[in-house]
């Protein structure tokens, strides 16, 4: 019937489709040159029989087939030629050695097992960690020491100043100090020497040890300051027989060191008191009260002098302040050994200027044979400017521009007072320095302040020299320097009441 006649036919075509995909496999071969292409050969596997005559035959599969026969041989082509896939990213994959931390026998790298206080040193570790801290405090060494050179001393260049002394009446007797108005009594009158030095200043740096293991530890840096002679002037500024003469009092002032005698890098940590940042720089040099003593930063101190200054535009200001023990007072340490207190002898002006002329331009001048007025040899571009940052009208406009915090008003009362100088300047000092040691919860703790504030041009400059409190005075907390546009300063005057600078 339709039916099984219908049955007949599929088994029939399903038997004829199996003979002819297997005729096609005996009967043919595939080269493949290379991947998607290839050639076919005729391979006759029967064993052929002479007595008995076959023809052979070649069955060529339908197009869907090849194509089916091709994908399946080019996948596996694909397969054997990729890269095994590395799903960690790991050029050292697939050697990785896989760590289960969820193991409960893993104890490597745990902080637990027998090996801890072999794997762990804490001693060790703690050094390691301190050799990395020097290292970082000998390279700032270095970078100070260098840039001090380099910028502040100038590789070396001379610098032709003028300096005006003032002298405290606290070391002039009791006589003296009798005669302070009552409602100042604790503050020193300050009286001004009636001549100016002119003097020479300049540093340079000497080798000590040339196979130093760290180069600047065989350098050293050392200074020179001195009264100037007629050398020192231009060939023609000076009249024909015209002498300096300077009496003995002015040789000693400027005698007086504020440097160590032979500067290292390693006085350019806290405890020295010497740094230097940006524009600005401070150096500090102290004489121990007790002569016995081994400490060479910490006090109590007879003697303590500091500079400060800012240099721009090739001039410099800088402040010099000489502290020391009245005799009354030293005299009353040895019998009652209690730390007597540091009071300010003299305070130094110095301008200066970096050209090699003098800041002054009356003295870079000489009087001609048939004129009475001396005329100037020396045209400077920006003598004007040099005059007015030097020798102009007196104080800083409108006061110290950021006052730093000093204490209590009393402590501000009865330690610190507020100058003004010619050339826009204004310095806030301490013109006594307490020694002893006192509670936490005292506001001895809380250091020493000294400010310079100055307008060489178009920038305002204030530095800060931050000192501890107590027999540590030498040693520096920081030293702070604030840059503002001269003609903005006002507009950004700091409104905090005083307040140190963020660390």
């Amino acid at each position: 019937d339709a039916m099984s006649m219908r049955s007949t036919l599929s088994a029939a075509a399903a038997a004829f489709l199996l003979a002819v995909i297997s005729s096609y496999q005996t009967a043919t071969a595939f080269s493949l040159g290379g991947r998607g292409g290839g050639i076919a050969r005729h391979r006759d596997t029967r064993t052929a029989s002479p007595s008995v005559p076959r023809r052979s035959r070649t069955v060529v599969p339908s197009s869907a087939t090849a194509r089916l026969l091709r994908a399946a041989r080019d996948d596996d082509d694909d397969d054997d030629d990729a890269p095994p896939e590395n799903p960690y990213a790991d050029p050292n994959y697939p050697d990785l050695e896989f760590v289960n931390y969820d193991d409960p026998d893993y104890t490597v790298d745990q902080g637990v097992g027998d090996d801890l206080e072999e794997a762990y040193n804490e001693d060790a570790t703690l050094a390691e960690i301190e050799a990395m801290r020097e290292d970082r405090r000998r390279r700032n060494d270095e970078f100070q020491f260098e840039t001090y050179h380099a910028k502040v001393l100038r590789g070396g260049e001379r610098s032709l100043g003028e300096w005006t002394v003032f002298q405290t009446d606290t070391f002039m007797g009791p006589d003296v100090v009798g005669g302070r108005p009552p409602e100042a009594s604790g503050v020193p009158r300050l009286l001004k020497w009636d001549r100016t030095l002119k003097v020479v200043s300049r540093g340079s740096k000497i080798v000590t040890d040339p196979n130093a293991e760290w180069r600047v530890d065989g350098e050293r840096i050392v200074h020179e300051e001195r009264l100037a002679t007629t050398d020192d002037f231009p060939t023609l500024m000076m009249e024909e027989g015209e002498e300096l003469s300077w009496e003995s009092e002015d040789i000693g002032h400027v005698e007086n060191t504020f440097w160590p005698s032979e500067m290292t890098a390693l006085d350019f940590r806290g405890p020295g008191g010497i740094m230097c940042v940006g524009k600005a720089y401070t150096i500090c040099d102290a004489k121990p009260l007790r002569e016995d003593s081994d400490e060479l930063h910490e006090g109590p101190f007879s003697e303590m002098r500091t500079e400060l200054g800012v240099q721009e535009n090739g001039m410099r200001f800088r402040v010099k302040l000489d502290y020391a023990l009245p005799e009354e007072d030293n005299i009353a340490y040895e019998d009652t050994s209690a730390v007597p207190p540091l009071h300010l002898r003299t305070l130094t002006v110095c301008r200066e200027t970096l050209d090699g002329y003098w800041p002054n331009p009356s003295d870079n001048e000489k009087l001609e044979d048939d004129e009475k007025e001396r005329k100037s040899e020396v045209r400077r571009r920006n003598q004007e400017d040099i005059t007015t940052a030097l020798f102009g009208p007196p104080g800083a406009p409108g006061g110290l521009y950021d006052p730093p915090p000093v204490g209590s008003e009393e402590r501000a009362i009865e330690n610190y007072m507020l100058l003004d100088f010619e050339g826009g300047a204004t310095v806030l000092l301490p013109h006594r320095l307490d020694q002893h040691h006192k509670d936490q919860a005292d506001e001895e703790t809380f250091g020493w302040v000294t400010s310079l504030d100055w307008t060489p041009g178009s920038i305002r400059y204030q530095v800060d020299r931050k000192v501890l409190g107590g027999t540590k005075l030498k040693g520096l907390r920081t030293l702070e320097l604030s840059e503002v546009q001269s003609d903005d300063a006002d507009r950004y005057r700091p409104k905090d009441g005083g307040a140190n600078m963020r660390q």
